[in-house]
């Protein structure tokens, strides 16, 4: 059962500032995994049809986030920062739609280890993949 605290982030997550400008939609949380879709807009563009890289990364770090939040025992601590994270840009996502999916891989006392794919939305074509270290205490 998700405690309350983390019930109550995940439906709030897509009006943080930041998430509501860039117009995430929360698809589906678990324990450990998060689903983020990205719907796309010409003003996340970079050049032509293709998100910005620094778009795509913001999405790989607010879904590996939420991933991690999801598990979480607020008992053990509610301050937050990621640590550091790795993104591999694959392919450009022309206009479309794109979906992250992370999954917190390994939790240690204050870190949690994210993974996060990158697809396109209907294709399922990889756009980009990485990993995040995400700290709460």
């Amino acid at each position: 059962m998700t405690h309350p605290m983390i019930a109550s982030l995940i439906a709030v997550y897509p009006e943080i500032p930041f998430q509501k400008l860039l117009g995430i939609e929360v698809v589906e949380v678990s324990a450990d995994r998060a689903v983020v879709k990205l719907p796309f807009r010409p003003e996340l563009a970079g050049g032509g049809d293709a998100f910005h890289g620094g778009v795509i990364g913001s999405l790989l770090d607010l879904t590996g986030a939420l991933a991690a939040w999801s598990g979480h025992d607020p008992e053990r601590g509610i301050k937050a920062s990621t640590v550091s994270m790795t993104t591999n840009f694959i392919a450009a996502a022309l206009g479309k739609d794109v979906i992250a999916s992370a999954h917190a891989v390994k939790r240690g006392k204050e870190l949690i280890f994210c993974s996060v794919d990158i697809t396109e939305f209907e294709s399922g074509k990889l756009v980009a993949n990485g990993s995040m270290i995400y700290r709460i205490a």
